[in-house]
């Protein structure tokens, strides 16, 4: 097990770059159980000493229990990541999305009417506990059921743009996550092949994202995939609008999609039966599908990297960072670079 003190797997050719150790004083490490107790009362609210972290690595996220009362979530947010007014956003659209009868699990409000509060550098925000469990996408009318709850979410994301989360961009997700990887990450070996076979991915993604540049962007949950979607009552419930940024809608799509070519195409056909029975759906953006899903794999490596001097992602990810690794990323971008290639047509060829 990793932890403080602990350095970078490092199994690649010697070349590669010294990395430095995992630092043992990263923001996070300041959030023991009396540092979120008085965090979470400094609001006025009473704790009864019951603290359960959950499962999230981007931010940390603790069940607190709460004195007569039923526990609530409380998401301290990474220092550094997002600008204060990028998290106002996040929280007004969820706040819109709930207001027009969404499934949204929405930021309660503090004494002052505001979802954000501050404590000694930290950005936190207190959600009520909503329980549920996995969706189970293998049904068609499941999948139907999300298309029209997602219709209904881009509708109001279309209302307005965010200003300060900016957009899921060829420039950020995939250019910045190269060069960041390119800067002493891959082993030496690999060198080559990663830099030729990210700059011919990159040549189909710009060209993929100019020749739709008409596609409408909008507001929208930005990681909606399963782990993303609590079920009950027969109904999904989004959490987690960490990730909302202006991206075309399916982006919201196409991350509820598994198994083969053949499987997605059916899967995403559903979806789109829900999704039109409340909104219209630009048929252009099948096109994006895969360009979304490489800028995806490009900026999950980076992220993964740009994280790695938080304790908990060597503990959580002991696999990153390895020869194999980087030699199976290469190839599944080898692989991702015959998809680009192929059109993402619906069955019947619609």
């Amino acid at each position: 097990m990793a932890g403080p003190g602990a350095t970078r797997p490092t199994d690649g050719p010697a070349t590669r770059r010294e990395l430095p150790e995992v630092s043992d004083s990263h923001p996070f490490e300041r959030l023991t159980p009396d540092f979120i107790l008085a965090a979470i009362e400094a609001g006025g609210v009473r704790c009864d000493g019951r603290l359960l972290a959950l499962n999230s690595y981007e931010n940390r996220v603790y069940q607190v229990g709460i004195e007569d009362a039923e526990p609530l979530v409380a998401k301290f947010y990474r220092p550094g990541r997002w600008s204060e007014a990028a998290l106002h956003e996040e929280h007004d659209f969820v706040a819109e999305l709930a207001a027009q009868g969404l499934p949204v699990v929405a930021p309660l409000a503090e004494r002052d009417g505001g979802t954000l509060r501050h404590f000694e550098g930290f950005h936190i925000a207190l959600y009520p506990r909503r329980g549920g469990r996995a969706p189970d996408l293998d049904r068609a009318d499941n999948l139907r059921t999300m298309g029209r709850c997602l219709a209904r979410l881009h509708t109001v994301g279309g209302g307005r743009p965010f200003q300060a989360r900016g957009a899921i961009t060829v420039a950020d997700f995939a250019h910045a996550s190269i060069a960041f990887l390119q800067d002493g990450w891959i082993p030496a070996d690999l060198v080559p092949a990663y830099d030729s076979i990210t700059r011919d991915l990159l040549a189909h993604l710009e060209r993929a994202f100019e020749a739709r540049a008409e596609v409408r962007l909008r507001r929208v949950h930005g990681d909606c995939h399963a782990g993303n979607v609590l079920w009950r009552d027969d109904a999904p419930h989004f959490v987690d609008f960490d990730d909302a940024r202006m991206a075309p809608a399916v982006q919201d799509l196409w991350m509820l999609l598994s198994g083969s070519p053949e499987e997605q195409r059916a899967q995403l056909d559903a979806v789109l039966d829900g999704y039109q029975e409340f909104a219209d759906f630009d048929y252009r953006e099948l096109a994006l599908v895969e360009p979304l899903r490489t800028l995806r794999m490009l900026h999950y490596a980076a992220w993964l990297a740009r994280r790695w001097d938080d304790p908990a992602f060597p503990h959580a990810f002991p696999w990153f960072n390895t020869q194999a690794y980087w030699e199976r990323h290469v190839l599944e971008l080898r692989e991702q670079l015959g998809a680009l290639a192929e059109p993402f047509d619906l069955p019947g060829g619609d």
